[in-house]
């Protein structure tokens, strides 16, 4: 049956997301409530102990309908994939039962959710087009390798814009992201920041601008996450360490 034009909707019909972009959605969503709980802990009065419920219990449903999004795709079994989906299932559990507890443990029980996931994602692309029989979906353009990092650290929810002296600089946990670096990435629409979303660097400061991919940004983190790093051959896997070996006798 012909699908009928799209202005003969007497509403907007929502265009589906990708899983992997679904996936990256709801990490920077798992960062926003994390900054949000950052906030209100270091706010000077008690937060409410609901503050954050509702948010969790969305958070633990959006969690549990990425995960049917993936399987929905019927990807092929695998030890790596079995494990991602398996964090992700935690992940799901764990933001609901933090609706339960206070706000300092509920901060506790998400706090690596945004990480997990992107970890989880990268694991899941690569089993993806290994059953595709390299098909992936071709890197992003014009995006170096630093890019390419920044982009990765950004979307782990672990970049801030921070101020000092009228100068600016990023504070994030992986590779350095230079200004120049950021400046290109908002310029081209990939990243942009909320400002004062992000708890204080220390006690008293003002808060911090939090770095956070656009959905054009997600599209393009999409198109590399799971692949090897620039300047190698082997993809990432999640290796299980080998059991101890005793020394060999010298002869």
């Amino acid at each position: 049956m012909t699908q009928p034009p799209a202005d003969t909707f007497l509403f907007d019909v929502p265009v589906p997301v990708p899983p992997v972009e679904q996936l990256l959605l709801l990490a920077s969503q798992y960062t926003r409530h994390n900054d949000t709980l950052d906030l209100a802990l270091a706010s000077p009065t008690e937060p409410d102990p609901q503050t954050h419920a509702a948010s969790a219990r969305q958070l633990a449903s959006e969690t549990s309908a990425a995960i049917t999004a993936v399987l929905d795709q019927q990807p092929c079994p695998s030890p790596d994939l079995s494990d991602a989906l398996v964090r992700l299932n935690q992940l799901a559990y764990l933001s609901a039962q933090s609706a339960g507890h206070t706000a300092h443990k509920a901060r506790e029980l998400t706090a690596l959710a945004p990480q997990d996931i992107v970890t989880s994602t990268a694991h899941i692309v690569l089993e993806q087009d290994r059953g595709r029989s390299g098909t992936s979906a071709p890197p992003a353009e014009r995006l170096t390798p630093a890019h390419c990092a920044a982009l990765h650290d950004i979307a782990q929810g672990r970049a801030v814009v921070t101020k000092s002296m009228g100068r600016q600089y990023v504070n994030n946990r992986g590779p350095r992201i230079l200004v120049s670096t950021l400046r290109h990435l908002e310029s081209t629409g990939l990243v942009d920041r909320a400002e004062g979303s992000a708890a204080p660097a220390f006690k008293g400061g003002p808060p911090l601008d939090r770095l956070r991919l656009t959905p054009a940004g997600m599209t393009a983190v999409a198109s590399f996450i799971g692949l090897p790093p620039a300047g190698t051959n082997t993809p990432p896997r999640m290796v299980t360490p080998a059991p101890a070996q005793s020394p060999s006798r010298s002869r």
